[in-house]
């Protein structure tokens, strides 16, 4: 069988990087995010000593995190197996054409008992726009281009997790509304983000010129977030595993109680009526 099509130009995606960072990158979702990882990992009884971060964006990684090893964000990892007690991948995972390799990566690279904290931009980001887009160009065109990235869903990504081989998998997400004057300030911040469209089959061609001012009207009166300004949703999926160790947890096996639960709650079992003939 042929290797299947890749999603994504890393060429254009690295350009779009570069660019966000010599013109004073705008990574106030980064930023964000460091914050929640520095919450859930204070949650965990643990200290960690050899943490790796992967990430294209570094600066908000390092305030929290300080002495942590930067990873860029390639198809192949620059992480040694068994090296690190912590494994951050940061914000960048939805732009991964082997979304599973990059976790089996992270696997290996974790020490025994070792924590994946993994953050990645999810199905329902940019929702609003895509709904925009989509609408203005099949009315000028009559067809569609691929323009805003295809995110995984949350129903999926806690099987990949265990496909990977991590222990204890959790995947849970959380929603965040931003608010812009315009479609063109939104598509201005994405921009900064090194959030541009980096998709394998892009167009090449400019875009209509009518085709943003009137995604722009369709946005505002799809969308208002009140006081003229329009809403655009990020969600974050947050990704966590462990690599697998003897000390851990481990659900028992079926058959195996040796206590009724009506017994444990101090409750009274009663028989279940018979169904009628």
């Amino acid at each position: 069988m042929s290797d299947p099509p890749n999603l994504i130009d890393r060429a254009a995606l690295s350009r779009n990087r570069a660019r966000a960072l010599a013109q004073g990158a705008d990574l106030f979702l980064h930023d964000e995010a460091a914050a929640e990882a520095e919450e859930r990992l204070g949650e965990v009884n643990k200290r960690f000593t050899d943490p790796a971060v992967v990430t294209a964006f570094p600066a908000p990684w390092a305030e929290i995190l300080p002495g942590a090893r930067i990873v860029a964000d390639e198809e192949v990892l620059a992480l040694e197996e068994g090296a690190h007690d912590l494994v951050i991948h940061a914000l960048s995972l939805h732009w991964s054409a082997d979304l599973v390799g990059q976790l089996i990566q992270c696997r290996r690279a974790l020490r025994p008992d070792g924590l994946f904290l993994g953050v990645l931009f999810g199905g329902r980001t940019l929702s609003e726009l895509r709904v925009a887009l989509a609408e203005a160009e099949s009315r000028l065109t009559g067809g569609l281009s691929p323009r805003v990235l295809p995110m995984a869903e949350i129903r999926d990504l806690g099987a990949l997790l265990q496909r990977a081989g991590f222990a204890l998998p959790v995947a849970d997400t959380v929603k965040k509304t931003v608010t812009y004057a315009t479609l063109f300030h939104l598509i201005a911040d994405l921009r900064a983000m090194g959030e541009g469209n980096a998709l394998a089959a892009r167009s090449r061609r400019a875009a209509p010129r009518a085709l943003f001012p009137a995604a722009a009207e369709i946005y505002a009166a799809a969308f208002p977030a009140g006081g003229g300004r329009i809403a655009a949703t990020f969600e974050m999926i947050w990704l966590t595993g462990w690599a697998p160790d003897p000390s851990q947890p481990k659900p028992l096996r079926p058959g195996s109680a040796v206590q009724r639960l009506a017994d444990a709650l101090g409750a009274t079992e009663a028989p279940l009526p018979r169904a009628e003939d």
